[in-house]
């Protein structure tokens, strides 16, 4: 079933000189798919992201989430629905440094009211242990390492169930056997949980582990392949 749609997406900043960040994009994302985006630096890979994660607002085109247009939402109705079925992991945690890991995890959960506090807490415990930060929970950031970090922000991701999580460049400053567990982990993702993934990637050998993979030159679709073994 297709969760996610783009159709002739572009955006463009204009300026003295108009610079084209990503040009007619043509995509499909369906439930589960496991989708990686690469491409050279400053290729669009990022923009892409946003503009499907909604976190900017295309120039020409449209995103349909759910069947429905995204352009045809509000500020605050996009957010309603970034909150409600999309994840976030950037190559940056972004934790609140102040704030436990369990806290962290917590804080989106609280911020959309569905579940009870004793259910949030339940929750985000649940996901931690299933990532192996069972002795994590009550520490702060600093305390943690990176890969640690990335683990918790990947559990703040799933705290709210999303039908899609977006990771741009999650592993891009882990070491390599951090690098190898996130990787797994988002892999299982679409596998196990029936969650979408989009992951923009530098690297390669991750890339080619997705059965299908999107490389992006100069904001355009250089090519798209999609394998069903």
């Amino acid at each position: 079933m297709t969760l996610l749609e783009a159709s002739h997406v572009h955006r463009i900043l204009t300026g003295e000189i108009a610079v084209t960040l990503v040009k007619d994009i043509n995509l499909c994302v369906e439930t589960g798919e496991f989708i990686t985006i690469t491409g050279p630096s400053g290729s669009g890979k990022s923009s892409l992201l946003y503009l499907l994660g909604l976190l900017d607002i295309p120039t020409q085109g449209h995103i349909f989430f759910q069947g429905k247009d995204m352009g045809l939402l509000s500020q605050e109705e996009q957010g309603q629905v970034r909150l409600n079925h999309m994840g976030f992991v950037f190559q940056f945690h972004f934790l609140l440094p102040e704030f436990t890991a369990l806290e962290n995890v917590i804080l989106p959960m609280a911020r959309l009211g569905r579940l009870s506090s004793q259910d949030r807490q339940e929750r985000a415990e649940a996901l931690l242990v299933q990532l192996g930060l069972k002795d994590c929970l009550h520490k702060v950031p600093k305390q943690l390492s990176g890969g640690q970090s990335q683990r918790v922000s990947i559990a703040r991701s799933l705290g709210n169930n999303p039908a899609i999580i977006f990771a741009d460049e999650p592993t891009g400053n882990l070491d390599q056997a951090s690098s190898e567990l996130v990787q797994e982990i988002l892999m299982g993702l679409s596998h196990e949980r029936g969650c979408a993934v989009l992951c923009v990637t530098h690297d390669q050998t991750f890339a080619k582990k997705a059965k299908k993979r999107i490389h992006l030159i100069d904001g355009a679709m250089a090519s798209i392949r999609s394998e069903t073994s």
